[in-house]
């Protein structure tokens, strides 16, 4: 079917429903922007009228190859113009904790609201609810935006190029704790507080990542592995096995980019919190 400007009805509802903006079955200044974008993201002349080939490429979104082979993760994709409109080549893995609560639904949707432009990353790992109270997101896999796009999420560093050519991942968790309280001070349930050995970055208290949700890491990065062609066990798990959690500081070689894998925020950036060493997540790492 065709649509355009001033189109209505349940056709114009689907397509809204495609493009993850409102749905209300009138194809006003929103939706033809927002057809316009999708457009130039899949190399489509920008008229913002949905014939065959724009409508091929939509139905794509629920059909590709990758996600049919592989079901580990539902897609819930943010808005278009809130990620890249161009598709580039990974060559990184980079794992961020939210310093949230649990719902990866949620956590996604602020991206969505918020006014900092394009800053995301690819997948959120739910997780449990610090409160010892929900676990419906524990380990749930979201994927916020389509397969080879990007959006920004490793702040300043010494290879700008990271932030297009790699994998975002975020798990949903609050990080340190002071004195089994969150920065929300939010006070967190017992079976929910992680005391470790020695402090990392001056705390010993910290958010617990649930088994399912390190479990549901370690599929996700296997399959980002095998998607994108990416050494997974080079990075962080080579040099856990030299330096165990001390592996998780700061690193030149992350920093600037020199050796491709899997890395965390906290080894690109002095001043960041995400992610911490818990053991059960050092074990999957060295796995891999």
């Amino acid at each position: 079917m065709l649509l355009k400007m001033n189109s209505r009805g349940k056709d114009v509802r689907l397509l809204q429903e495609l493009l993850n903006i409102q749905v209300d079955g009138i194809f006003g200044a929103i939706t033809l922007s927002a057809v316009k974008e999708f457009q130039i993201a899949n190399n489509l002349v920008p008229d913002g009228i949905v014939g065959d080939k724009t409508w091929e490429a939509l139905n794509s979104l629920d059909t590709d190859e990758e996600s049919s082979k592989q079901n580990i993760y539902e897609k819930y994709y943010l808005p278009v113009g809130e990620y890249s409109k161009r598709k580039t080549n990974k060559e990184y893995v980079f794992i961020h904790h939210t310093a949230g609560w649990n719902s990866p639904y949620r956590t996604i949707e602020h991206w969505g609201r918020d006014t900092r432009g394009m800053i995301a990353t690819e997948f959120v790992i739910g997780g449990q609810s610090v409160k010892g109270n929900n676990n419906t997101y524990d380990g749930v896999i979201l994927q916020a935006f389509p397969t080879g796009h990007y959006a920004w999420h490793l702040g300043k560093n010494g290879n700008q190029q990271m932030h297009t050519n790699s994998v975002g991942i975020e798990l949903n968790n609050f990080g340190y704790l002071k004195n089994g309280k969150t920065y929300a001070d939010v006070t967190a349930h017992p079976n929910q507080i992680v005391k470790l050995k020695e402090p990392f970055k001056g705390f010993t208290e910290w958010h617990k990542y649930s088994l399912r949700q390190i479990k549901s890491l370690e599929s996700l990065l296997k399959f980002i592995g095998e998607r994108d062609n990416i050494d997974i066990r080079k990075g962080l798990p080579e040099l856990i096995k030299q330096k165990g959690a001390k592996a998780f500081e700061f690193n030149s070689d992350a920093y600037y980019g020199r050796i491709k894998g899997l890395w965390t925020h906290t080894n690109t950036k002095k001043g960041k919190f995400d992610c911490f060493p818990q053991q059960e997540l050092l074990d999957m790492l060295v796995s891999l």
